[in-house]
C-alpha cells in the first residue's frame, strides 16, 4: 500500500497532509452466519437471536431462522470482527450452529 503524503512548510513547521480516501479506508466485515438446527425449535432459535443481537427485529429474527431452515444458512448480520466472534461464539454456547466468514 502506498500513501499519497504531500509536505508543505507553514511558519517553520511541517504539516503532513493523508489523502482523505486512505484515511477512509475501513476494516473488513464479517458476515455472522446461523446454520439449520434440527434440535432447537424455531421459537427458542427466534428468542436467542433477539437475545444475542439485539439490533435484530422479532421479524429479522424470524427470516433470520426460516432462512436457515429452508436453506440451511441464515445471515444474522454483517459487522465488524470483533463483534462478529462475540455474536457467533454467544449463539454457539446457547446451542445454536453459527460460523463467520469474511463479507465480500
Amino acid at each position: 500500500m502506498t500513501l499519497d503524503i504531500s509536505i508543505r512548510a507553514q511558519l517553520g513547521s511541517v504539516v503532513i497532509e493523508k489523502d482523505p480516501e486512505l484515511v477512509k479506508s475501513k476494516s473488513p466485515l464479517y458476515k455472522v452466519l446461523l446454520h439449520n438446527d434440527p434440535v432447537n425449535t424455531m421459537d427458542y432459535v427466534v428468542l436467542t437471536l433477539r437475545e444475542v443481537v439485539p439490533q435484530l427485529s422479532e421479524q429479522d429474527a424470524i427470516a433470520v431462522m426460516l432462512e436457515a431452515h429452508s436453506t440451511g444458512i441464515g445471515l444474522v448480520i454483517i459487522c465488524d470482527l470483533e463483534p462478529a466472534e462475540f455474536y457467533s461464539e454467544t449463539l454457539k454456547s446457547k446451542g445454536l450452529y453459527s460460523t463467520i466468514e469474511k463479507d465480500g
